[in-house]
């Protein structure tokens, strides 16, 4: 695909699910990939891997709600690979299965330190680093719960819905200096969670089913194909968009 190869990338959430897909992507189309995770086993065993079978990679281990962190993580790229060039802002975490009142206060500000002020953080740092060579792209995971509400998750649909904000604000701030920000919504996709939520619950295959116009959920590397259209030249005039890659879940 036009527009990826040779450059660097970070994945965060890069050692399972989505974001694994991701980095196998990116590096079979000749990215040179910075691995995040805070995973260290996955993903040194991925970098490993890959690495391997030819591929520029390199793991950093990352906590992406720890700023510290999140900027050793870019000056591990720009180090490695003497740029940054895109950023796949994908780590995020779940929502709990409760109602609103029912939340605990802990676990509402877990779920918003991951998927809003890790994505925060990571543009805070990644964005700067683009600068310096001229622009760049980045995509941040949201979901369908960015458009529209997801059945006990009050807490994870505020805070896609906040991600979807702050890329839209990353994308006006400054693409006029070269940077273009996007995001996917994904719905139901086939990650390594959710096929263990199936094992315990596999009625849940049928309700998939009947709410995706495909009738079936994404495999992960749907989502990565996606992600990687939007960081390359192929969306070279695409900005401040939330893609949703949800196999017609928001028709109904």
């Amino acid at each position: 695909m036009s527009g990826i190869a040779g450059r660097s990338v970070i994945v965060t959430g890069g050692a399972s699910g989505i974001g694994e897909a991701a980095v196998r992507l990116f590096a079979e189309n000749g990215a040179k990939v910075t691995i995040a995770d805070r995973t260290e086993d996955a993903g040194e065993a991925l970098a490993k891997e890959l690495k391997g079978q030819g591929r520029e990679v390199q793991f950093v281990a990352t906590d992406v709600t720890d700023e510290d962190q999140v900027k050793a993580m870019v000056d591990a790229a720009v180090s490695a690979y003497g740029r940054l060039d895109g950023a796949f802002n994908n780590a995020g975490v779940p929502n709990t299965g409760k109602l609103l009142t029912d939340i605990d206060r802990a676990d509402f500000d877990r779920i918003f330190a991951i998927n809003v002020t890790g994505p925060f953080l990571c543009m805070k740092h990644e964005i700067p680093a683009m600068l310096e060579t001229g622009g760049g792209s980045i995509v941040n995971t949201a979901s369908v719960g960015a458009f529209i509400y997801i059945p006990k998750a009050a807490e994870y649909t505020a805070s896609k819905h906040a991600l979807m904000g702050l890329t839209k604000a990353a994308a006006a701030e400054y693409g006029e200096r070269g940077i273009r920000v996007n995001a996917i919504g994904p719905s139901t996709s086939m990650t390594p969670m959710y096929l263990e939520y199936i094992k315990l619950n596999p009625d849940y295959v049928k309700t998939v089913e009947a709410t995706h116009a495909l009738r079936r959920g994404s495999e992960p590397v749907e989502q990565a194909q996606a992600a990687m259209w939007l960081l390359s030249d192929a969306a070279s005039y695409v900005t401040g968009v939330t893609l949703a890659v949800d196999g017609g879940y928001t028709l109904y």
